[in-house]
């Protein structure tokens, strides 16, 4: 009788434990999916201020100020001719 409680007592104990186990591991993977959110809000977030910050309405006046630089007015375009070059023969 008393192998039958202990053993009763030993499978209580191990359903417990895995029950526990398996609060925690699915309050892990609650805070996990709340950090990926989270996450991929930021990585939206700064994706944005790439194409905000690579645009020519940011691009063209820092180049201005920065460097010295101007866009090019139609006078300014030099257009090179292209010869062909002569075929070397075998």
């Amino acid at each position: 009788m008393m192998l039958w409680l202990v053993g009763f007592v030993c499978v209580l104990l191990a359903i417990a434990a895995r029950q526990r186990s398996g609060f925690y591991t699915a309050r892990r993977l609650g805070e996990l999916r709340e950090e990926r959110m989270s996450l991929e809000a930021r990585r939206a977030e700064l994706e944005r201020q790439i194409r905000v910050a690579s645009s020519r309405q940011v691009l063209v006046p820092l180049a201005e100020r920065t460097l010295g630089l101007h866009e090019p007015s139609d006078s300014e375009f030099t257009v090179l001719p292209v010869t062909p070059s002569p075929s070397v023969g075998p």
